[in-house]
């Protein structure tokens, strides 16, 4: 008999799938749980393709004994059966089993996933086997989606998706927290004559990194097709043990010749909107199970989102807000200060209630490369503030005169000859340009409602953590 081709459990839910009652089906995959008595048994399989299991409903006298014996919570199964309306609570459809085929068995023993709660700490020491939870397959679904929805949103706006290198010789940030790469052997390094590592004999020549941003090659991507936008990881080497610290995250980072700071923002808010916007309607089955677990505000947040305009102010003016507030901060505030997240949090949740994009911020808390405003203190630099976690998108109009950014390199210690590379988009047709970057983690914590950013990323890197 021909074997039945394989439907994916989250077509069975579907409307249309009311035409495939009445009809023998075919699921694979793993059992969730086993419960029964001595005629019939139910299995609960999920495929990860959607938050919800497809009961299946075992006649215990129709198969082998040993069969049934080897079903197991974690075991991976193929079975066919009918399709038929479901009378119990939880589901609308379930399947009369027929026959079982066992890919894999899982030990009832060693199996670390069996039928209870599990803490998210004790999840992240198996983050090997965590996807196969409600939990972890629903959060990795929205990953997806998002990443879906960014490729998507620039793609209709007539950006290009431009790939910048992982291995660089520059420092973006100018923080110096690099990951450095080299082929030399580091039990005997080669030396110069003044004692140091000599690089000449590296694989590159010189000493280089994996990039912390690709904001710099963006920029040049923008200076030659007008709208890029950059996807991919990147690499702090920062002792950070906190919830809103990876060392390897993700970025996005759109570049836009002839945008200013205006365009920058408008850009900035109408992105952010469309990426919840596609989640509330994507995404409505795990973002449901995600708030009845974790947050039960998750949805509501959301919406606050997309039904408040951002209000729009200068760091000046929130330093004013912030200390007229008579509210006791942790850190202190006063105008210089870089502010702290519980600072950005007041302003949206307690004082606007609503979305904040600040803007204008001192010089000397910015990256060199922000365009300097006329009064010689603050540059055009912009941070997205939103409920919860504070900043989730940094950004700012560069600085496209020449003169002015040769002098804020020297200014914070980068010598200009080795960014000559990056100083020709100034020599050459300098142009106004603007640009942001978003922490795709960050965004991620926001939008699963989860605490934690090692939970919103399949294999979390951090310090003294690089396992798989």
């Amino acid at each position: 008999m021909e074997k039945i081709k394989r439907t994916e459990i989250v077509d069975l839910f579907k409307p249309c799938a009311k035409e495939l009652i009445g009809k023998d089906v075919c699921v694979k995959a793993w059992v969730r749980t086993k419960r029964g008595n001595k005629n019939v048994a139910f299995l609960a399989l999920n495929d990860g393709s959607t938050i919800k299991n497809i009961q299946i409903v075992v006649e215990i006298g129709s198969f082998d004994e040993d069969v049934l014996r080897r079903i197991t919570t974690g075991a991976c199964v193929r079975v066919e059966g009918l399709l038929v309306e479901s009378m119990g609570k939880g589901q609308s459809v379930e399947i009369q089993a027929r026959t079982i085929e066992i890919y894999g068995e899982a030990d009832t023993e060693t199996y670390p996933l069996q039928k209870k709660g599990h803490t998210l700490e004790f999840l992240r020491e198996i983050a090997h086997l965590r996807p196969r939870t409600n939990t972890f397959s629903a959060v990795f679904r929205i990953r997806h989606a998002m990443a879906y929805a960014i490729h998507k949103y620039f793609n209709d706006n007539g950006f290009f998706y431009w790939h910048s290198p992982l291995i660089t010789a520059s420092d973006c940030e100018g923080a110096g927290e690099m990951f450095q790469v080299t082929t030399l052997d580091m039990e005997q390094l080669p030396r110069n004559e003044e004692g140091k590592v000599d690089y000449t004999q590296d694989f590159y020549g010189k000493r280089t990194s994996l990039t912390v941003s690709g904001q710099l090659e963006g920029e040049l991507g923008a200076m030659s097709l007008g709208k890029i936008y950059t996807f991919g990881p990147t690499f702090r080497a920062e002792n950070s043990n906190t919830p809103r610290h990876l060392s390897e995250f993700w970025m996005i980072e759109p570049e836009m010749a002839f945008y200013e700071i205006e365009d920058n923002m408008d850009l900035a808010e109408d992105f952010i909107k469309y990426l919840i916007r596609y989640a509330l309607e994507n995404c409505q089955d795990d973002l449901e199970f995600l708030q009845s677990m974790y947050d039960k505000n998750l949805t509501d947040r959301l919406r606050f989102v997309l039904d408040n305009s951002f209000v729009r102010l200068t760091y000046t003016e929130a330093i004013d807000i912030l200390s007229a507030s008579g509210h006791k901060f942790e850190f202190p505030v006063h105008w210089g200060v870089d502010l702290q997240s519980e600072h950005e949090r007041f302003l949206v949740e307690h004082h606007f209630k609503s979305p904040v994009i600040l803007t204008d911020y001192p010089k000397e808390i910015k990256a060199f490369y922000m365009k300097q405003n006329d009064d010689g203190k603050t540059v055009r630099g912009m941070d997205v503030l939103f409920p919860l976690i504070g900043e989730i998108i940094g950004g700012s109009q560069r600085e496209e005169n020449m003169e002015k950014l040769v002098s804020r390199m020297k200014e914070v210690g980068i010598n200009p000859k080795d960014m000559d590379w990056y100083l020709d988009t100034r020599r050459f047709g300098s142009a106004p340009h603007s640009g942001f970057g978003l922490g795709f983690e960050r965004l991620l914590l926001f939008v699963t409602g989860m605490s934690n950013i090692r939970d919103v990323i399949p294999f979390p890197r951090y310090p003294k953590n690089a396992n798989y």
